[in-house]
């Protein structure tokens, strides 16, 4: 997911997506665990997107949704 996606999300659907991401990750981990996962990069991957749609969330906080 790239962050210019991101940007023309509205900040229910950043929610959304934010949960919906924090509970694949739990997921992946859990399977990781249990030595099911597949693709262990997806891991990184998942984080990453969180990382991103937490930083377009606080960007927005601070300057509103204009930039």
């Amino acid at each position: 997911m790239k962050a210019s996606e991101i940007r023309k999300m509205s900040a229910e659907e950043l929610d959304a997506k934010l949960l919906e991401l924090k509970d694949e990750l739990f997921k992946l981990r859990f399977q990781q665990t249990i030595n099911q996962l597949e693709n262990p990069m997806r891991i990184s991957a998942v984080k990453k997107d969180i990382a991103r749609l937490l930083t377009v969330k606080r960007d927005i906080e601070l300057h509103g949704s204009e930039s």
